[in-house]
């Protein structure tokens, strides 16, 4: 199991709240594959947006970023009619 963190900026009008972060998780499950090995995410709030950490099922570090990327690809859309766009991936 491989932890990757997805920082998401954008403007919110105020701190994200449980229903935000309850959205955006299902925006990101919603646009993505099984073959992108998502196995659990957790959405906190950040002051300059949210993090999303991903946990992903994958045989290597460099794989696991692959992924995220690939997970928010297929999100970015979603999330930024939301008003949050994708804008770093940290292991």
């Amino acid at each position: 199991m491989r932890v990757i963190r997805a920082l998401l900026s954008g403007t919110p009008r105020r701190p994200a709240q449980d229903s935000v972060l309850a959205v955006v998780s299902d925006l990101v499950w919603a646009h993505t594959a099984p073959s992108h090995g998502l196995e659990h995410l957790r959405a906190r709030a950040s002051d300059d947006g949210m993090d999303i950490y991903l946990f992903l099922r994958a045989p290597s570090e460099d794989a696991a970023l692959d992924q995220a990327h690939a997970i928010l690809a297929n999100a970015r859309r979603p999330l930024g009619s939301h008003g949050y766009y994708p804008t770093a991936l940290r292991r």
